[in-house]
């Protein structure tokens, strides 16, 4: 095993071996590289005054070369915040304004020792990350029934690990945290899990409520006090937009302290938050009380990084720290959750109008993007092939039943058209 990755672990039995029995094999054997390329760019980017000819770009005119075709579309910004490689963390600046945002977004982090969050090539790669630190072969990875079918990919496909599901919702149609509880405790004899926390849900867009959350947390602890290692996640892809009496904070900031047995990760990023998606631009955040582990952590992590996509894009980065401290950044955030929640009030108030008969169940929602159906008499399959062959609408289907649709993108003056459409598709599959 390489020194560095052999001290990185030292350090991780000595601060905090739980958080040492979670890491995978690759998770035990990745390092971030002191001395190379990266390293000896970076000594010299503080020290070589004359020349410096360490890193591999081109420059001109003592800034990073570039085609003025290219730069004609980005004239507002310096070309060194564009073309030059950000660092393998990100931009020291976009790092620093993400934490500050974490503060305002969750004021229960206030006193919670947390490291600085590390910038991801968007929410899927930092999930990736979270599996090859900690997912080997035959682990568990604890997900409700109703989920984002990317996990099965990155835990499952990708590292082997074996995915637990729970049933999302219990008899009184709030979340099953007596479910996640069994599904956690199930793990004893692996004496690992890793759960994953997506709130708002994707594919349902449901939150849970405050004690609900209460619930989740002290399933956590139950399996932490059992003698698991639990690697808790929150997937806080569409954070923020929270339209009812739900949480409204990501749960990262009560699992952070919660047992020295359970690791809190956050995931989360600009990506569905600031309405950015092919900028590419997410953050995966470590807590930990000691000082030392944080370290070490960011270090494996930029060792996962650094072998796999080197550093994120620049330009996004940039973009996306513009938007951050541009003092329009609140008011026009605001105006886009307003037209996201009007159209979240719109779908209830077609579905709870009655119009559509026993046609369909739907899943509680009160956040996010999507919203399910659960048809009851056809299968979404089939009602999603006819949608978009006789209609010219797309939907999702999830397994037998459920038809996710995503309110995120219709215009809240055609939702009634949408469903009224939807609600004739099954009415016509069910008359075959």
């Amino acid at each position: 095993m390489n020194p560095l990755a052999q001290q990185l672990n030292e350090t991780l039995q000595k601060e905090s071996p739980n958080v040492y029995a979670m890491l995978s094999n690759l998770g035990k054997a990745i390092y971030f590289p002191k001395e190379g390329i990266l390293s000896q760019s970076a000594e010299a980017k503080t020290k070589a005054t004359k020349f410096n000819a360490t890193i591999g770009i081109a420059t001109e005119g003592g800034k990073p070369m570039h085609l003025k075709l290219i730069q004609d579309t980005l004239s507002a910004y310096n070309p060194k915040d564009i073309y030059e490689y950000a660092p393998p963390a990100g931009k020291p600046e976009l790092r620093s304004a993400w934490r500050a945002k974490m503060f305002k977004d969750n004021p229960s982090l206030e006193g919670v020792s947390f490291g600085n969050p590390i910038v991801t090539n968007a929410l899927t790669h930092g999930l990736s990350i979270v599996a090859d630190l900690f997912a080997d072969e035959g682990d568990a990875v604890v997900i409700p029934n109703k989920n984002w079918e990317n996990y099965e990919l990155t835990f499952g496909i990708r590292r082997g690990a074996e995915i637990v599901e729970y049933p999302l919702y219990n008899e009184s149609m709030q979340f099953n945290s007596a479910a996640l509880r069994d599904a956690l405790l199930a793990q004893k004899g692996k004496g690992k899990a890793i759960v994953l926390l997506n709130f708002p849900n994707n594919p349902t867009g449901y939150t849970p409520g405050v004690r609900e959350c209460e619930e989740i947390v002290a399933a956590i602890h139950d399996a932490a006090e059992a003698g698991i290692h639990v690697v808790a996640v929150t997937d806080d892809a569409y954070f923020g937009l929270f339209f009812e009496d739900s949480v409204q904070e990501s749960l990262f900031s009560k699992l952070a302290a919660l047992h020295p047995r359970v690791l809190a990760v956050k995931v989360d990023g600009a990506t569905k938050e600031e309405y950015v998606w092919g900028f590419r631009v997410g953050f995966i955040t470590f807590a930990s009380e000691s000082q030392a582990t944080l370290a070490a952590l960011e270090q494996k992590t930029l060792g996962i990084i650094r072998s796999t996509i080197s550093s994120g894009p620049h330009p996004s980065q940039t973009f996306v720290l513009h938007a951050l401290q541009s003092p329009e950044f609140e008011a026009q955030k605001a105006e886009k959750f307003d037209i996201m929640k009007g159209r979240a009030n719109r779908v209830k108030s077609l579905l709870d109008s009655g119009r559509y008969g026993d046609t369909w169940e739907y899943y509680p929602f009160n956040s996010g993007y999507f919203m399910c159906l659960k048809l009851t008499t056809v299968t979404a399959e089939d009602v999603r092939q006819h949608l978009l062959n006789e209609y010219g609408i797309g939907t999702i289907a999830l397994g037998q039943t459920d038809l996710r649709v995503a309110f995120s993108c219709i215009e809240e003056e055609y939702l009634e058209e949408l469903f009224d459409t939807i609600h004739k598709a099954v009415t016509e599959v069910a008359a075959r």
